[in-house]
Parts: C-alpha cells; sequence; structure tokens
C-alpha cells in the first residue's frame, strides 16, 4: 500500500505492508503548494512543476506499480480556484490521481493514524484535543470517551506567512484570525467539558520538538519525537533560537525554504495553547498519509 498526503507545503509519501504492518519506504520534499495562494487564490504554475517533480522523483525511489496508491490532499487544494487544472495535469505527468478531502475527512484520518501510534505508545489517556497546525489549515480534533467533534479553519503557516509578512504583523492578527477557533473551542468545552490533555502533529510541532531534541532536518528520528513533549514557555526559546541562527543555519536546522513558515507556525502553536488554556503538548509524527495507509489496509482485508 502506498500513501501520498499533497499538503499545503509539503508531498510526504509512505510505502506500507500491509501484512506485516511495518512501514518499507517513505519520501517526503517540500513542494510549496500554497505559496501564492493567499494573493492570488490559485496554485501557481511553478508550484505545480515543483510537486509534479516530487511525485516523479518519489516514483524514482519507490515502486508505484507495486501495489495500489491512494492519494489525497488538502486545504490549499481545496481552496485553489484552478485545482481541476492542477489535479488534472498532476495525472497527465504522473499518472497519479489525487483525491480532494475534507477538512473534516483529514482530521479523521489524521486522528486514526495518532490514535493507532498512541497505542504503541501506551499512552493512558482516551480523552484529548489533537491539533494539525497545515500550510493553509487547522485541524481541531476533541476526542472524548463517547464523542469526538472536529473542525478544520482556513488558518495555516503558509498562508497566514504570505497573508501578514512578519512575525510582528502576525503575532498582532492572530487573535483576529483565530477567533473562530477560540469561539469553536469554547462552545465544545461548554458542552462537553474541559480536556486537558493535547496532542500536535504536523511540520511545526515536530520540528519544535526535533529542535528540543538536538535534531535537525536531515538527522530527523520520527521514532524519537513520538511522544517529545513540549511545554508553552519552551515556544519562545525555540523560536528566538531559531531566529538568532545565521540563516544557512537555520535552512539545515529546519530545511531549506521552511525557516519563516516554521516561526510563524510556532506563533499558531503558542496561540493554541493560550485558546484550550494548556501548558503542556505531547508531539506525534504521525499524521494524515499514516490514517490513509492504515484505513487502505484494513479495506484491503475486508
Amino acid at each position: 500500500m502506498i500513501a501520498i498526503d499533497l499538503g499545503s507545503n509539503t508531498l510526504r509519501v509512505l510505502e506500507y505492508d500491509c501484512t506485516t504492518g511495518k512501514q518499507i519506504s517513505e519520501y517526503e520534499k517540500i513542494v510549496k503548494t500554497a505559496d501564492g495562494l493567499a494573493e492570488h487564490g490559485m496554485i501557481n504554475d511553478e508550484a505545480i512543476a515543483r510537486i509534479i517533480s516530487a511525485i516523479q522523483d518519489a516514483q524514482q525511489q519507490i515502486d508505484f506499480s507495486s501495489s495500489g496508491v491512494k492519494a489525497v490532499t488538502t486545504e490549499a487544494v481545496r481552496r485553489a480556484s484552478n485545482s481541476d487544472e492542477v489535479l488534472f495535469q498532476i495525472k497527465k505527468e504522473t499518472g497519479v490521481t489525487f483525491e480532494i478531502i475534507s477538512g473534516e475527512e483529514e482530521a479523521r484520518l489524521t486522528l486514526l493514524a495518532v490514535k493507532h501510534r498512541l497505542s504503541k505508545l501506551q499512552y493512558a489517556s482516551n480523552n484529548f484535543i489533537l491539533v494539525d497546525i497545515g500550510g493553509a489549515s487547522t485541524e481541531l480534533i476533541f476526542h472524548y470517551e463517547n464523542a469526538t467533534i472536529v473542525k478544520s479553519f482556513p488558518v495555516g503557516i503558509v498562508t497566514i506567512a504570505q497573508t501578514y509578512k512578519t512575525l510582528d504583523n502576525i503575532e498582532k492578527a492572530l487573535p483576529k484570525e483565530m477567533f473562530d477557533i477560540q469561539k469553536f473551542c469554547t462552545e465544545v468545552y461548554a458542552t462537553k467539558g474541559e480536556l486537558t490533555d493535547f496532542l500536535a502533529t504536523s511540520g511545526t510541532p515536530t520540528t519544535v520538538a526535533a529542535m528540543k531534541l538536538g535534531q535537525n532536518y536531515e538527522t530527523y528520528d520520527a521514532s524519537k519525537i513520538n511522544g517529545a513533549s513540549i511545554e508553552v514557555n519552551e515556544l519562545d526559546f525555540y523560536l528566538k533560537k531559531l531566529l538568532s541562527m545565521p540563516f544557512e543555519e537555520r535552512e539545515v536546522a529546519v530545511g531549506t525554504g521552511r525557516s519563516d513558515l516554521i516561526a510563524a507556525g510556532i506563533l499558531i502553536y503558542k496561540q493554541l495553547f493560550t485558546i484550550l488554556s494548556v501548558k503542556n503538548c505531547i508531539v506525534i509524527d504521525d499524521g494524515l498519509r499514516e490514517g490513509v495507509v492504515i484505513e487502505g489496509c484494513k479495506n484491503e482485508t475486508l
């Protein structure tokens, strides 16, 4: 089974053996799908070329003909006015057919992956909040014993960074940009009760965890990231550390072309701590592509 997640910033591919339940290989490339989306409302030609090149590169490393391929894409393509043309061009050049999934479906599959990882970590609680901070959207999942409440919001690290340009402007704008998230969380807490266990997946939380563990983009080890803990007061420390690095060092630390986006993401992440009234977060590397694989494997056995 091969799963492909074309996100608003990154293309992530996972080859998985459904029989043994083990990962065979993976591929990840920053493609900046949402570059310019906030300003023009479209996926631009340069981004399309990067996506196609990355898929073709992945096909050189992973045999896409060896098993079934499930490819999904999310908020950037959901939002783009030229989404049909983009997906047609990708299929024409690579043979890969992408499905645009809803924010709620994205959250459901991400939750599936995170719960699978939590079981391996022997995480005790079944009641938690999970956030997925993407390039063009953020998904919130309130998981209670008897109910799961999910919602996707059009707040992401790429679109926010490109709309407000500077960190000062981003910090000033976030309370307004994230007001609907604040309102939603208040309503959920009022009706279902507050949750204290806070989990996060996606690039920003995992990058902060990697910095804390002394890893960089090249030495990133997901097995050590899973279950790592981040305190809210550490976010300012790692943001300052990132910004104090020379540009070349920053690129090594968090990946080429990612440092400005991760800085914006840390501000969004910090605002979520405030909104949710939590002080600690458990970071999980597994996300949408793992959820796609897990569900795909289940369907193969039916």
